[in-house]
């Protein structure tokens, strides 16, 4: 749990999914870690030093050795402890599918809802939607398939899938009310309804996802900044 001095250290920042990521993985662990807060916009030396390569958050400093990039830290957490819920299955194929849907949330899907919050004019709203609609409709079949009918992705509880994705949930309702459409539709996607209300209400996660009037004015913050620096 945050807040507590051990030899286990998260770099990041509140509003980043992928920091979230990382945090909820601990919390279902109920490992006790200590959140050392980057500022916004900048790096540390702390960071530089335990992320030379890509130079981002998340950085995860256990004892002294880093882990970065945070499917990897999840990957990480969920084998070093044991002794809690198991985040990744158990079975091979179960393991590769879970892995095969965390990469495409993070290589197909959110790329699109990015683009949502940073489009300019109708037409490119649209056809935002659209490609996340289609990806919805995709992720909505993966909950049944890698939930076998549970409310999670990860079955009776949270598992690696649902972790990849829940992160985003913030930045989803964000991207909502930024644009004004519906992303979660009850007539198309009804479990994931159902699964977005179960998963943003579990213990492991209702303290760490961000409030979405906080990402919202952040989202308009960042794009004004864009804007900016574009027009010099």
């Amino acid at each position: 749990m945050a807040g507590a001095t051990s030899d286990l250290k998260l770099l990041g920042v509140g509003p980043s999914p992928y920091v979230n990521r990382v945090q909820i993985a601990l919390n279902l662990k109920s490992v006790n870690y200590e959140f050392l807060e980057e500022k916004l916009g900048s790096k540390s030396e702390l960071l530089l030093k335990s992320n030379p390569v890509h130079k981002k958050i998340p950085a995860l400093i256990h004892g002294d050795k880093p882990v970065c990039e945070s499917l990897i830290i999840v990957q990480y957490i969920d084998e070093v402890w044991t002794s809690g819920p198991s985040i990744l299955p158990s079975d091979t194929y179960d393991r590769a599918l879970h892995r095969f849907w965390a990469a495409y949330i993070d290589d197909k899907f959110f790329p699109n809802v990015k683009e949502l919050r940073t489009a300019d004019g109708e037409e490119a709203k649209e056809a935002a939607v659209e490609r996340i609609a289609e990806g919805m409709a995709l992720l909505e079949d993966a909950l049944a398939k890698c939930g076998k009918g549970k409310p999670f992705f990860g079955g009776d509880n949270i598992g690696y899938v649902d972790i990849a994705f829940g992160s985003h949930l913030g930045w989803l309702k964000a991207a909502e009310k930024l644009a004004g459409v519906t992303l979660f539709n009850k007539a198309k996607t009804p479990r994931l309804v159902a699964w977005a209300d179960a998963f943003s209400s579990h213990e492991a996660v209702k303290d760490v996802i961000p409030e979405t009037e906080k990402l919202v004015e952040l989202a308009k913050m960042l794009k004004a900044r864009a804007q900016s620096q574009s027009a010099n």
